[in-house]
């Protein structure tokens, strides 16, 4: 089991040129997550749900992985099968960088799921709600994104990570969205030591033992650094 449990939101792609959600002028200024972002926007129009995410898409498959992600993924290789990386991203980032241990908990904007069988694939460019599912044929294709009033992925396989961390540390994330939200409480409870790594105090600061802030591309290097610098040498 993992000894560091990492929480990463949108904060840490935002320097990558990926639009964070809930600042200000960020994605949900801009539309209304009741039409793009529920089951419901999607059944009444799946044609203006598929043009946001294929657009979102497009934006990720530009991005290019940040320092941040750089140091993780650096993190994860000196120290094989003791990091995890959860994830609220929908961008790949964290895999492009080298990290492998990644849960994706809101899913992934790389794949299309069946709304129909729930088989996955790997997403095209651009997606149709028209389009066949490739395991049962129903014209049912949807982004395979964990969308609001839907239950996140990997839950009970995070949970049990949390419950036996040493560490967690929560990187580029508001502290408004729940269960993620609740996860610094549930390390702290289980004897983690917490750390908050954001651009500014988060909604939930106040739980987390420790915090910095400032941009992640600065913050979670020299975070790493420490990390391996008082790390115990191996025999």
């Amino acid at each position: 089991m993992a000894k560091i449990v990492i929480l990463t939101g949108a904060g840490i792609s935002a320097e990558s040129g990926l639009g964070t959600f809930r600042d200000e002028g960020g994605l949900w200024a801009h539309h209304d997550l009741a039409e793009v972002a529920t089951p419901e926007g999607f059944a009444r129009n799946p044609a203006r749900v598929h043009d946001f995410y294929n657009a979102r898409r497009r934006n990720a498959a530009e991005a290019l992985p940040n320092a941040a992600h750089a140091a993780l993924a650096r993190l994860e290789r000196a120290m094989p099968g003791e990091v995890l990386i959860v994830t609220q991203n929908i961008d790949d980032l964290h895999e492009r960088a080298g990290s492998r241990s990644v849960l994706h908990m809101h899913g992934q904007i790389t794949r299309a799921r069946c709304a129909a069988c729930a088989g996955s694939w790997d997403a095209p460019p651009e997606m149709r709600a028209e389009a066949p599912c490739p395991a049962c044929g129903a014209p049912a294709t949807r982004p395979d994104i964990v969308w609001f009033g839907e239950f996140p992925h990997h839950m009970e396989e995070i949970w049990a990570a949390l419950r036996a961390a040493e560490l967690f540390v929560a990187i580029g994330t508001s502290g408004s969205v729940y269960p993620a939200a609740a996860f610094v409480q549930d390390a702290s409870r289980a004897g983690a030591h917490t750390i908050e790594l954001n651009l500014a105090p988060s909604d939930t600061v106040s739980d987390f033992a420790e915090a910095r802030h400032g941009p992640a591309t600065d913050l979670v290097p020299a975070w790493v650094e420490q990390v391996l610098a008082t790390r115990p040498a191996r025999d």
